[in-house]
């Protein structure tokens, strides 16, 4: 058993941010793109991922951005705060993972291909929240803390796996008393996000339904997007479909919309 102190220490040990993203961050909460952009620019690491990110076939640009003013400019305020939340992840991302078949590479592609569907969900629900956008780089978050802790126990994993043939969430929860979505909560918090971002990723796991129709709602369609994403050939390799477990009756009421929405983009 994984106690939740050595889960709580090894989220603490996410990494204080650089003092250029520190004010980043602070910058884009206040909605001041140019500063934003004039501090990130003397991160070199930082525009390097931010390029990297936008100029991703999923954005569709035909030539390539470089500029970070222009890059906070195409994201938006809301899109740039996300895309710097999933940077504060790279820090922590292991050099070499050892359950998941993942790299640098095709986390970069997880993050991305997420945020993009996620902002294309609330544009479709005329929903424009910097708070509820950034709610979905808590997955990619809990999934570099689960690695970690898999990796505390990857005896147990393998003959929990081989054995009972339980997915990876159900094993996690006999691990540690905490699913992946708990986890999800638990770095909210860390990050100090609004308890709503938790409640929507509860509510994402389909086990868990909020009492409040707004965020049951976007708890559904986030439930669809984890699904349908973790559903790629490229991220069923490397085993996260593992992760969810598809509710169809908790989401039968969206999925044709959903669907659709899919299709068009």
């Amino acid at each position: 058993m994984i106690t939740n102190d050595q889960i709580t220490d090894f989220i603490q040990k996410i990494p204080p941010s650089p003092k250029a993203l520190q004010v980043t961050i602070t910058l884009l909460n206040n909605g001041e793109l140019t500063k934003a952009a004039q501090i990130a620019q003397t991160d070199l690491a930082l525009k390097s991922y931010l390029k990297s990110i936008v100029n991703k076939p999923i954005y569709g640009f035909k030539n390539e951005v470089s500029d970070i003013s222009q890059i906070f400019g195409i994201l938006g305020v809301s899109s740039s705060q996300q895309t710097v939340y999933n940077y504060m992840m790279t820090l922590l991302s292991p050099k070499k993972w050892k359950l998941f078949k993942l790299n640098e590479s095709t986390f970069h592609e997880l993050q991305a291909k997420l945020s993009r569907r996620w902002k294309q969900i609330l544009i479709h629900l005329d929903i424009d929240d910097a708070e509820i956008e950034s709610a979905i780089t808590l997955l990619p978050a809990s999934i570099i803390v689960s690695e970690a802790l898999f990796n505390h126990k990857k005896a147990d994993v393998e003959i929990l796996r081989s054995v009972n043939n339980l997915n990876l969430n159900t094993i996690l929860s006999r691990l540690c008393d905490l699913d992946l979505f708990d986890i999800c909560k638990k770095i909210s918090q860390k990050w100090e996000m609004p308890p709503k971002t938790a409640k929507i990723i509860q509510a994402s796991s389909g086990f868990k339904p909020s009492d409040d129709l707004e965020i049951n709602t976007l708890g559904k369609w986030m439930h669809l997007l984890l699904f349908y994403e973790l559903s790629q050939p490229m991220f069923i390799e490397a085993q996260l479909n593992d992760f969810i477990e598809f509710q169809i009756e908790y989401v039968s009421d969206i999925y044709d919309d959903f669907a659709e929405l899919m299709e068009i983009s």
